[in-house]
C-alpha cells in the first residue's frame, strides 16, 4: 500500500501516528524544492533516516559539534576524492575523531533529519509499504511517539523564534554591553562574532555548520536578553532569469526541454530548468537523475575552462569593497573560505552545499571580478 499527499492535508505528527498505530514497514519519503528527506520504519518503529541536503551529511554534523575541524574535514575527503570509503573511517583511520563519536554524531543526525522536517510548512510525502531498507543504514530504534513529542515542541519554538526573526535573511547589531556575555559559551561567542560582521541568520547557520533551528533559537535568546537587536532583512538573492526560454509547465516538458539544453552545451541553464521540475515534484527519480547527470557534466565544464580542482582562487577585492554587494548568504560562506591558500576542492570540501552550487558560486564570484585564479 502507498500513500501520498502534502504537509497542508497531513502533518508530519499525524504522518507518524499513523505509521506507528498501523505498525507499518516501509520508508517515507518527503520532498520540498532541493532536499528530499526518507524515514524508515519497521513494525511502526523509526529505525533511520537519510538526507540528501548537504548541511545534514556527516561532515558538516562533525563540524558543528565541535568533533572535527575544518582542515580535517578537508583533509579526510581528499582522502575519499582519490581513495574512496566511507567519510567516517576515513576520519577515525586518521586520528582525527572517535569511531564511538562517529557512531554517536550518526545517530543524533538520524534524529535531527526527522526534527527538521517538523518546521517545513509545504512539502509532498509518500510512503512506500514494506521497501528494503537501505543495506548501509545506521539504525537506531524509536519509539514514534517520543520523536511526535519533541517535533511538537519546535513547531511551538519555531513559532516564537519567527516573531523575533521573520526570515533567514534578518541581520542584527549588537547592543551596549554586549561584551558581557563574551564570558558565556564558546557557541555565543561564536554568535556575536557572526552579528558583529552582520551576517543574515542564514549565513551564521552555514558557518557555524548547524541548522537554522539551532541558529535562531541561538540568536532569538541573545535578542530576549537585549544582548543584540534586529537591525534589518536582507534583500533576497538574486534568482537565474530563465524568462527567455519560455518554460513549460509540466515536469516532463521540462525534463525534455533541460535535455534538449544539456544537448545544445548549455548544462547550467540545464541545471536551472530541472530545478524548476524539482520544485514541482522534489521526489521525481527521473528529474533527480538527470540532475546528477548535468551537475557531472556542469563540473566538468567548469574545470575545462579553468576553474580546475588545484586552483587557487584569491580576492581581488578588499572586504570592505566586497560587504557593500550584499552577496547571498551562499555565496558569502563560500567567499569567506577563499584566502589565498585554499584550492577549490579544499573550499567545496568544507561547504554545505552541493559540489555543483559551489562550484557555480566560484566562478560567478571570478565572473563578477571579486576573486581571481
Amino acid at each position: 500500500m502507498s500513500i501520498h499527499g502534502t504537509l497542508r492535508t497531513m502533518s508530519v505528527s499525524d504522518l507518524l501516528q499513523f505509521l506507528a498505530a498501523g505498525r507499518k514497514t516501509g520508508t517515507l519519503k518527503i520532498g520540498r524544492p532541493g532536499v528530499v528527506k526518507q524515514i524508515f520504519l519497521e513494525n511502526g518503529m523509526i529505525v533511520g533516516s537519510t538526507s540528501n541536503d548537504p548541511k545534514e551529511f556527516l561532515g558538516q554534523l562533525l563540524l558543528h559539534y565541535g568533533k572535527i575541524s575544518e582542515e580535517q574535514l578537508q583533509s579526510a575527503m581528499d582522502i575519499q576524492r582519490h581513495s574512496g570509503g566511507r567519510l567516517g573511517v576515513i576520519l577515525s583511520t586518521r586520528g582525527f575523531v572517535s569511531q564511538a563519536d562517529v557512531m554517536e554524531v550518526l545517530r543524533t543526525r538520524t534524529l535531527e533529519i526527522i526534527y527538521d522536517l517538523f518546521i517545513w510548512e509545504e512539502a509532498d510525502f509518500e510512503f512506500f509499504d514494506s521497501e528494503p531498507l537501505p543495506d548501509d543504514l545506521i539504525r537506531i530504534q524509536v519509539d514514534a511517539t517520543s520523536v511526535i513529542m519533541d517535533g511538537i515542541y519546535r513547531i511551538d519554538e519555531w513559532a516564537r523564534y519567527r516573531r523575533v526573526i521573520s526570515s533567514e535573511r534578518t541581520f542584527f547589531e549588537l547592543n551596549i554591553g554586549w561584551t558581557q556575555s563574551l564570558e558565556q559559551s564558546k557557541e555565543v561567542r561564536e554568535i556575536l562574532y557572526h552579528v558583529e560582521k552582520r551576517m543574515t541568520a542564514a549565513e551564521i547557520c552555514y558557518n557555524m555548520h548547524t541548522s537554522l533551528f539551532h541558529a535562531s533559537a541561538l540568536l532569538f535568546n541573545l535578542v530576549e536578553k537585549g544582548v543584540i537587536k534586529v537591525a534589518g532583512e536582507a534583500p533576497p538573492p538574486e534568482v537565474q532569469d530563465l524568462a527567455a526560454l519560455k518554460l513549460p509547465e509540466t515536469v516532463p516538458e521540462l525534463l525534455k526541454l533541460a535535455r534538449a539544453e544539456m544537448k545544445e552545451g548549455n548544462v547550467e541553464n540545464a541545471l536551472a530548468i530541472i530545478n524548476s521540475a524539482l520544485d514541482q515534484d522534489p521526489k521525481s527519480n527521473e528529474a533527480n537523475r538527470l540532475r546528477e547527470d548535468a551537475e557531472k557534466r556542469f563540473i566538468a565544464q567548469i574545470h575545462e575552462n579553468g576553474v580546475g580542482p588545484q586552483a587557487v582562487p584569491k580576492l581581488l577585492e578588499r572586504f570592505e569593497q566586497i560587504e557593500h554587494q550584499r552577496l547571498g548568504p551562499q555565496e558569502g560562506f563560500v567567499l569567506s573560505r577563499i584566502n589565498g591558500e585554499l584550492d577549490v576542492d579544499s573550499i567545496i570540501s568544507v561547504c554545505p552545499f552541493r559540489e555543483a552550487d559551489s562550484l557555480r558560486m566560484i566562478k560567478k564570484l571570478a565572473d563578477n571580478g571579486i576573486i581571481g585564479f
